[in-house]
């Protein structure tokens, strides 16, 4: 069957798939995304298809689904509060690449070295071929990937984990209690819960062959560190700046991830050897 999908050009086998969930969605009782949300996520799933293969269609694809299910546990309840993602947290355009635009362009450098377009000339990471170096930047991005929607989904699940089940919510700059919601608010079943998300998604990663078993470490590692780090930016810079939205907080989130994955796995490399 894989060899029959690598046998057809992998933009109709993209666009054909695609198409067919996006039709699916369309119809779909239960919105998962708005119409223009729709528009845009069958192009990003085209563009992993078609540089990553269905293994890097599976890491979007569980990220997408998982996260969907995440925001609506407690709905009513944190609607109530006035707490809730807005439109019942159906996806937007901006919430698409707000969460996928740090794997969608770790996605296209990939489909740039396969395309052969560009052959990495400085050797930084592998002293030996301009092969080998393709290769170990090209694992380095994957990495990047996967990292990128562990640390997303990592955010995502603490979040509406902690406000729905949050006891107590602590500011992360101060460690005042502060209401369930709040910018920058961080708890323990939401910390925990984002944990077990980037360690599940990570081993999709894995299980898939993107990366091998130290890299889920790098992923989970990598997504505990964006996803405080995303939580100071909350508490203390998204307020300050209208421009920095929840989306735009978002991309930061993901690139922190996928660079501190990066860093993580070179400063290893560079240990042993």
């Amino acid at each position: 069957m894989s060899s029959l999908i690598y046998s057809v050009n992998p933009w109709l086998v993209a666009v054909g798939l695609n198409t067919i969930l996006l039709g699916l969605a369309w119809i779909a009782p239960k919105k998962l995304l708005t119409p223009a949300g729709l528009f845009h996520a069958w192009f990003l799933a085209i563009l992993i298809w078609v540089t990553l293969g269905w293994q890097g269609y599976a890491v979007v694809m569980f990220y997408f689904l998982v996260g969907s299910g995440v925001t609506r546990i407690g709905m009513a309840q944190k609607e109530a509060e006035g707490i809730a993602e807005k439109r019942s947290g159906a996806r937007g355009p901006e919430n698409v690449w707000g969460s996928a635009l740090t794997g969608a362009l770790c996605a296209l450098g990939v489909g740039i070295i396969n395309s052969g377009f560009i052959v990495p000339s400085a050797q930084f990471l592998v002293p030996n071929t301009s092969a080998a170096l393709s290769t170990s930047l090209q694992s380095l991005l994957w990495l990047g990937y996967v990292a990128s929607f562990s640390t997303k989904l990592a955010d995502t699940t603490a979040s509406e984990v902690g406000k729905a089940y949050g006891k107590s919510t602590f500011l992360i700059t101060t460690f005042q209690p502060v209401p369930r919601g709040t910018e920058g608010a961080v708890s323990l079943e939401g910390t925990l819960a984002g944990i077990v998300a980037s360690v599940a998604i990570a081993f999709v990663g894995w299980g898939v062959g993107l990366i091998d078993l130290l890299g889920v470490a790098w992923c989970v590692l990598a997504a505990f560190i964006a996803t405080n780090l995303e939580s100071v930016i909350g508490a203390t810079l998204q307020s300050k700046y209208t421009w920095l939205t929840n989306e735009v907080v978002n991309i930061f989130n993901t690139l922190i991830g996928a660079i501190a994955a990066v860093l993580l796995a070179w400063t290893w490399i560079s240990i042993i050897k």
